[in-house]
């Protein structure tokens, strides 16, 4: 792999001037300056060109300047940008109809649109508390769900998000997400880690500290993103619903990251043969225009005029660009998500097979994860060469971003094809390769200072 001279010159003045008046909380990966972008396929500035396997945290589910995108776009700004919440157009209107049809669940959805994912979370919180009329929260270890105040606090993925943020919204509590791989819980003979889970909820969290009849709402991301794209057991699902209704809780489901046809189904949830109260979207939803929602059971939204609103919810350039988006994912792409999906994961299955320092492989549909590790039989996470990966996948054209520990996601758009899956694939083996042969060289050399000293 010939490494591309990165960050070329112009990246290299454009990130100057972005960290004399761009604020330092932005999370960067690596220097990579976008220029334009086309499908899976994308260029900087200084004319480098990129295979992305990040879809900009999996937003640009139809890739890259979708030609339809970028036409409802441009149609949409001829007649109007903005209206405000206090009006109607039928973009909005037309957009929830749409989301009522491929909800999941049977009863009539009522949507709330929203302008991100955490915007999203935080209308679920809300509509939960009215509803209930109950004010506690159980969320998961490692879950992600923004970082707005109340959202951060349901955000357990890291330390970092609440530092210097404290006190936190209260009546929330965390326990652990149902981690096959890396179980926090002793299970019992017969056990898996799910059904562990489901009884520490009630025997330790319902049993000592907090009663049932108290949670308004347990949130989950079904499978988890930020915190290492993890799946549960399928019956975990199952045991979890049958809580929430025995309770009367409210069980959010949130799919910012896993749903919009990513796993290759409408909603990540789907996967697991449950249906939740409300759901909350962003991300892919409208290819990468600012949108989310919440969606909810129409017999659950008993909030009155008023009571949550926005400025630029429905927004309607990005209804259009939804409307759109998921014409495209239904017709085209969520078959398309399962098939190649299926291809990729194969693959790195095959990957490996010949490389000691991957740990796991998982994922369903174009939501994969890899897991690095220092040596199988502890799993001890490979965080440093997780990332020595990632760079240097971005030094041979591909991008990439972690998650978890020691996690790499492979969460392309929906329209990658295999030949594009393949390209991507042997540069990030070649990136594996490289950072194996590294730490290999710096072992020899250790074990030789240790033998001379």
């Amino acid at each position: 792999m010939k490494p591309l001279n990165l960050p070329g010159p112009i990246a290299k003045r454009l990130i100057e001037r972005d960290q004399a008046v761009i604020s330092p909380s932005y999370p960067r990966g690596y220097p990579f300056v976008m220029d334009h972008g086309r499908g899976v396929e994308v260029w900087d500035v200084d004319g480098n060109r990129f295979i992305d396997f990040a879809a900009g945290i999996a937003v640009t589910s139809t890739g890259h300047s979708h030609p339809l995108v970028v036409k409802a776009i441009q149609e949409q700004a001829e007649k109007f940008i903005h209206i405000s919440s206090d009006f109607y157009h039928s973009k909005w209107i037309e957009l929830a109809e749409y989301l009522d049809l491929i909800a999941p669940f049977q009863e009539d959805a009522i949507s709330f649109m929203t302008n991100s994912g955490t915007e999203s979370v935080e209308a679920a919180l809300k509509l939960a508390r009215h509803y209930t009329g109950r004010s506690q929260f159980i969320a998961f270890l490692g879950g992600f769900h923004g970082r707005t105040l109340g959202a951060v606090s349901l955000t357990a993925s890291k330390p970092h998000y609440h530092r210097g943020f404290f006190p936190l919204m209260n009546g929330v509590t965390h326990i652990p997400f149902p981690d096959p791989y890396r179980p926090v819980l002793n299970m019992l003979p017969g056990e898996d880690i799910g059904t562990a889970t489901i009884r520490y909820l009630e025997e330790e969290i319902f049993g000592k500290t907090i009663p049932a009849d108290e949670v308004a709402g347990i949130i989950i991301e079904p499978i988890q993103g930020e915190g290492g794209y993890i799946i549960p057991p399928k019956d975990f699902f199952i045991q979890l619903r049958e809580v929430c209704t025995r309770y009367g809780i409210m069980l959010i489901a949130d799919e910012i990251q896993a749903g919009i046809g990513r796993t290759g189904k409408w909603w990540s949830i789907q996967n697991f043969g449950v249906e939740p109260d409300i759901v909350t979207t962003a991300k892919g939803i409208a290819s990468g225009m600012p949108l989310g929602a919440m969606i909810a059971r129409k017999s659950i939204v008993s909030w009155p005029k008023g009571s949550h609103g926005n400025t630029y919810g429905g927004n309607p350039l990005s209804c259009a660009a939804a409307l759109v988006t998921l014409d495209l994912i239904e017709n085209e792409f969520l078959e398309n998500a399962s098939i190649t999906g299926k291809y990729i994961l194969n693959r790195l299955q095959k990957i490996k097979e010949k490389h000691p320092s991957i740990g796991e492989v998982r994922g369903i549909g174009l939501m994969i994860g890899v897991e690095f590790v220092t040596d199988p039989i502890s799993r001890k996470p490979a965080i440093e060469f997780r990332n020595r990966v990632e760079q240097l996948a971005f030094e041979g054209g591909l991008l990439t971003l972690g998650c978890g520990r020691s996690v790499i996601r492979i969460s392309p758009a929906l329209c990658i094809t295999e030949e594009e899956a393949e390209e991507g694939l042997q540069i990030f083996e070649e990136a594996i390769t490289i950072a194996e042969t590294e730490e290999e060289v710096t072992t020899s050399k250790e074990a030789v200072s240790i033998e001379k000293g």
